[in-house]
């Protein structure tokens, strides 16, 4: 059935935010996505963009770069830059590298990153809530409203990622921001 669910999805254009985290506003731009060249992050500390591998910087710093191209639409990039972090598959980690690798048409590693994250953590409101909209744009509404209840369930009532993944059903339109 993924398969099935995933070539609707790359078959059908829908309106889709670049990532975030459960913060509701977007990333400001900084000089990572204004100056920097690919697999270039800028770091406050140098006043420069450095290799996303240096180890002068740390994994919240090549996070805050992922989300802020993810943002701009360059999710091939942040996928680059993810995959510098040192942290290993956490949930944080497989939860934007579901998101990227969903937005770089990697349907079915998306939801498998997606479903490592839950697994690593039940209550990763985030993570359910990107999955469940993925599901929404595949047209797997029941399973998009599970998501839901277990964000529900799971404390995550009032939150952005519930509050998203509720409109995406209610509308078709997924935000993911």
């Amino acid at each position: 059935m993924r398969m099935i669910l995933a070539a609707a999805v790359a078959l059908t254009p829908q309106l889709v935010f670049a990532a975030g985290s459960d913060d509701t506003a977007p990333p400001t731009p900084t000089e990572t996505t204004t100056e920097c060249a690919k697999g270039e992050v800028w770091d406050e500390k140098t006043k420069a963009c450095i290799k996303a591998e240096e180890q002068s910087l740390n994994d919240d710093q090549r996070f805050g770069a992922v989300r802020e191209l993810a943002y701009a639409g360059r999710p091939d990039e942040a996928l680059a830059i993810l995959a510098t972090m040192t942290e290993g598959e956490t949930a944080r980690v497989l939860t934007y590298q579901g998101f990227l690798l969903r937005q770089t048409g990697k349907i079915e590693e998306g939801i498998a990153a997606y479903e490592r994250a839950i697994a690593l953590d039940e209550a990763n409101h985030l993570a359910r809530s990107y999955y469940g909209q993925l599901l929404v744009q595949m047209d797997a509404l029941p399973e998009a409203r599970l998501q839901l209840a277990a964000i529900r369930m799971s404390g995550g009532g009032g939150t952005w990622a519930e509050q998203s993944l509720a409109a995406a059903i209610d509308t078709g339109i997924t935000y993911t921001y």
